[in-house]
């Protein structure tokens, strides 16, 4: 929201008061400093008898987080709902508090007042000054209609750039934006979002998490271009520096404030495939989708029916629409035997015509308008309602009804919607509506995945959601909503997939193809390889269905090539997956987030690092056509081999069975031995690739139960293994005629020297010693056009 007109002027009926100097301070608890700021300098008592005076207070909730709160009037009644926070106070938080300033430390973060003329507060961390508030920063401020606002205003150097905000679809960097916190059903295609978090990342060693559920406004280098500016009608607003350095190091401490994803099954990153929305289906249709792929060998894990499983005007019931699904349990004991999992969708609507409605109605179980009506409309459901979430009891009821479905051999969710939900309405529990908006999705999600953790296990639990908000992340997985079915819609999502990565969320997905229209077959072919090689994979659209031989049987090829690499992949992928539960970080990472100090990396969002060690750049056109960047150092091509001099961008064309898929310089990256489904023991038989290590490197490679430590020291290279079975090593551009073996014995492989382990100390003996580095860049032409 912009306040001013201009530099120098505010906008008409706008008042603006800013803090100009210290009247006092204190420390009232340890870890904790108050300061009392007047809007007018204090040089006569005359002076003490007007206002506002603006109270910041500043708390340690956790080393390198400090929680910044700033107050107009104290008296206003605290109003739910509010975000679910993990704080961890420091105890050797520092206050100091002088003639000159007065200042809070929490680890290597402290924020400083000055106490001088001039009003400023300065954050520091590593001896120097990451960001921080000038004259006219901070602000309260009334409006002509009667509003009154907080706004704050954090200093944005010339060289730093603003990632995260949740999920967006628009440039990845986000100075020169204004974002709202508002979740909408908007698609992919407009500046709406259906995941809004007020955090935001930066590369500057900060980032900064706003603690308000609703409506919280950015103004990110836009309304003043030298500066970060986040505002909230109210009187008080609270937000927290978090100090990395590193982009990663921010992630873990904001996740570690907000909650982490969870565990989510093997078997949920194998590949989905959906009926589609519109389309018409029953037991015939289904059946013939899934002999379909399994007559063409294409590895399938989940199916999932969409909406229509219901019967129309009726959603949601939660009942087998019975004119196209007579016995569902048989059915889905069917599906079950070919070793499916499934998925059916729900939303947290009840329509008029729903046998629910009633029973939801009478015991007050729906959102309800200020005069007791229940609240209703007809936009997507005639005279469709909204369960209230903050009811226990109709958490409670809502969950029952699913549970039903679960005990019928339902194993998962798709949790749409949750986003359009109105202001204009009284909560069970009293919250304030405008908070509640974003807030409800978590609460939405929450219900459901609680029960699914219940039900399935504490690893079992996995969802499909579509909306979230701050802490949504521990209820995963996101998908990207509705995109079109062209390849700016692919760009669109892929966008908003690092987004909301940089944002806390560690798993997310998209719609292979795009939902809205039908892809053509070249754009599907390009999107597969893109959707394979994702955190999850789904094939879902609108009014088409989304198996591959309605394209062309090339598009079946496609689809079995990428399917089957991605499972062969998952020893590498579940690494990348524990790093998001325990960490914090993405699967799918922005460029920025493994390689800040690389200016390069700043806007880059047409690519994407999977994990530590693979770097992937989706094509976006049907002849092949690619341009990505390439970070220092000698990378190699996974799929053949071919070595690739980073610190450049390269072009190319590729075919549609072909995409850059990049393995960073002395990875070791474990490729499983099973390529038809995701949830294998991921140990066994396990071949770890290495991909010629500097001298001195030490990889530590976890693969299920087993450890494995790959070492090189000159012409040495040792790899030990710990509770390993049967294992290989593929030393990657290696002539197998260049080494000798102990613990193994070594064969040709068409990408260097493939050894078995016989023993759980491999040891080998490189009888030259080339360095990555000093490679000749040996990367060939792909289709005949030169990199």
């Amino acid at each position: 929201m912009k306040f001013t007109d201009g530099y120098w002027r505010m906008r008409e009926g706008v008042r603006a008061s800013y803090p100009v100097e210290i009247l006092d301070c204190a420390a009232p608890a340890p870890g904790s400093l108050v300061v009392h700021a007047p809007v007018q300098h204090i040089r006569h008592r005359g002076d003490l008898l007007q206002g506002p005076l603006v109270t910041i207070a500043c708390t340690a909730a956790a080393p390198d987080v400090i929680g910044v709160t700033i107050t107009h009037f104290a008296g206003e009644e605290p109003r739910g709902p509010a975000f679910a926070l993990a704080t961890d106070p420091p105890p050797d938080a520092e206050v100091s508090i002088t003639d000159e300033a007065a200042s809070l430390t929490s680890g290597a973060l402290t924020v400083r007042f000055g106490r001088g003329e001039h009003w400023g507060m300065d954050v520091l961390a590593a001896g120097r000054r990451l960001t921080g508030t000038r004259p006219k920063s901070t602000a309260v401020i009334d409006t002509a209609d009667g509003r009154h606002y907080v706004r704050e205003q954090l200093d944005l150097g010339v060289d730093h750039h603003v990632y995260g905000l949740g999920e967006r679809f628009g440039p990845l960097v986000r100075n020169g934006q204004q974002v709202d916190m508002w979740n909408a059903d908007g698609g992919t295609a407009s500046e709406q979002a259906y995941k809004n978090v007020p955090f935001l990342l930066t590369d500057a060693g900060y980032g900064v998490f706003v603690d308000h559920p609703g409506l919280v406004s950015f103004e990110v280098a836009s309304e003043a271009v030298a500066r970060t500016q986040f505002s909230v009608e109210g009187q008080s607003m609270r937000y927290f520096l978090i100090y990395g350095p590193t982009p990663k190091e921010i992630l873990r401490k904001y996740t570690a404030l907000t909650g982490r994803p969870a565990r989510v099954p093997g078997w949920s990153f194998g590949l989905w495939l959906s009926t589609s929305f519109t389309t018409s289906y029953d037991e015939a249709t289904v059946t013939g989708f899934i002999d379909g792929m399994a007559e063409r060998d294409l590895p399938l894990s989940v199916f999932h029916f969409d909406c229509f499983w219901m019967r129309e005007f009726q959603w949601c019931d939660f009942e087998w629409d019975p004119r196209v699904f007579p016995d569902p349990p048989g059915m889905l004991r069917r599906l079950k035997e070919r070793g499916l999992r499934i998925s059916v969708w729900i939303n947290p609507y009840i329509a008029q015509l729903s046998p629910l409605f009633a029973e939801a109605k009478e015991r007050g179980y729906l959102l309800r308008r200020p005069n007791g009506d229940v609240w209703q409309w007809d936009l997507w459901q005639p005279g469709m309602a909204v369960v209230d979430f903050t009811n226990p009891e109709a958490r409670e009821w809502y969950a029952a009804k699913l549970d039903a479905l679960l005990e019928m051999g339902v194993d998962c969710f798709k949790t749409d919607f949750g986003e359009r939900i109105p202001t204009d309405v009284v909560y069970f529990d009293g919250s304030d509506p405008e908070r509640a908006h974003n807030y409800y999705t978590y609460l939405y999600n929450r219900t459901v995945f609680e029960l699914l953790r219940k039900r399935r296990g504490e690893d079992e639990a996995v969802v499909f959601a579509r909306s979230a908000t701050a802490g949504g992340q521990r209820f995963p997985v996101h998908w990207s909503g509705d995109s079109e079915s062209t390849f700016e819609g692919m760009g669109e999502s892929l966008r908003g997939g690092l987004s909301l990565g940089l944002s806390g969320f560690g798993y997310w997905s998209h719609d292979i193809g795009g939902f809205e229209g039908t892809p053509d077959a070249g754009l599907f072919k390009r999107w597969i390889a893109f959707g394979l090689l994702s955190s999850h994979s789904r094939l879902h659209g609108s009014r088409s269905y989304r198996v591959p031989w309605l394209f062309d049987e090339e598009s079946v090829d496609v689809l079995r090539h990428f399917t089957r690499l991605k499972m062969r992949l998952m020893p590498y992928l579940a690494g990348a997956a524990r790093q998001a539960h325990e960490e914090g970080l993405p699967m799918m990472r922005a460029m920025i987030l493994e390689f800040p100090d690389d200016p390069a990396c700043t806007h880059l969002e047409r690519q994407y690092m999977l994990g530590d060690d693979l770097l992937v750049a989706p094509v976006f056109t049907v002849e092949g056509d690619v341009a990505y960047y390439v970070p220092d150092g000698v990378w190699t091509r996974y799929l053949t081999g071919e070595r690739v001099h980073g610190g450049r961008w390269v072009r190319e064309r590729h075919g549609f069975d072909s995409v850059p898929l990049l393995v960073r310089p002395g990875a070791v990256v474990p490729e499983g031995a099973v390529d038809d489904r995701p949830d294998y023991p991921h140990a066994e038989g396990v071949t770890l690739r290495v991909y010629e290590p500097r001298d001195g490197a030490r990889v530590t490679t976890e693969v299920a139960d087993a450890t494995f430590t790959t070492t090189r020291q000159g012409g040495e290279l040792r790899v030990t293994a710990e509770n390993a079975g049967e294992w290989n090593v593929l030393l990657v551009n290696t002539d197998p005629a260049s080494i000798t073996v102990q613990g193994g014995t070594v064969t040709g492989h068409d990408q260097g020297a493939l050894i078995r382990a016989t023993a759980a100390d491999l040891v080998v003996t490189l009888r030259r010693h080339p360095e990555a580095n000093t490679e000749a860049n040996t990367e060939g032409n792909i289709e005949g056009i030169a990199p």
